[in-house]
């Protein structure tokens, strides 16, 4: 006989503390987590004997393709006339004059498209230039 009734409990799985891992897990991932922009096209950069590996902390990159196509940062420019160069570079220098510019141009790339962002970063008084480039027997990136 049953003279008085126990009152069970639920038990109770705090998850205060797991959820406080998780998150410490997840802010060291996103920390540690080097961020890479992987390129859509492929470039086949020239090799050079003197190519160095330099991290410079603000660029502007000016791509040219091995079929003349013709990219500031992430978008293609409308035509390949000087102008058209010498007026994105300016536009895109307004907003950052202090950036250096990376001239990533495809080894088969034409050579008069190279000489005409270099001369449209001439005009616009663009003294930090760089040409990308890969050592020679590296791979392209």
């Amino acid at each position: 006989m049953k003279l008085f009734e126990e009152d069970r409990e639920e038990p109770e799985i705090n998850l205060t503390s797991l959820i406080d891992v998780v998150f410490l897990l997840l802010i060291f991932f996103m920390v540690s987590t080097t961020f890479e922009r992987q390129s859509l096209m492929r470039l086949d950069l020239p090799e050079a004997a003197t190519a160095e590996t330099e991290t410079l902390p603000s660029t502007i990159e000016f791509t040219v393709t091995a079929d003349g196509r013709l990219f500031v940062g992430d978008s293609q420019m409308a035509d390949d006339r000087r102008e058209t160069v010498q007026a994105a570079l300016n536009e895109r220098f307004e907003e950052n004059p202090e950036a250096t510019l990376v001239v990533r141009a495809d080894g088969g790339a034409p050579h008069r498209l190279v000489i005409r962002v270099l001369d449209a970063a001439a005009a616009e008084g663009i003294q930090r230039v760089t040409i990308a480039a890969v050592e020679e027997g590296g791979d392209s990136p």
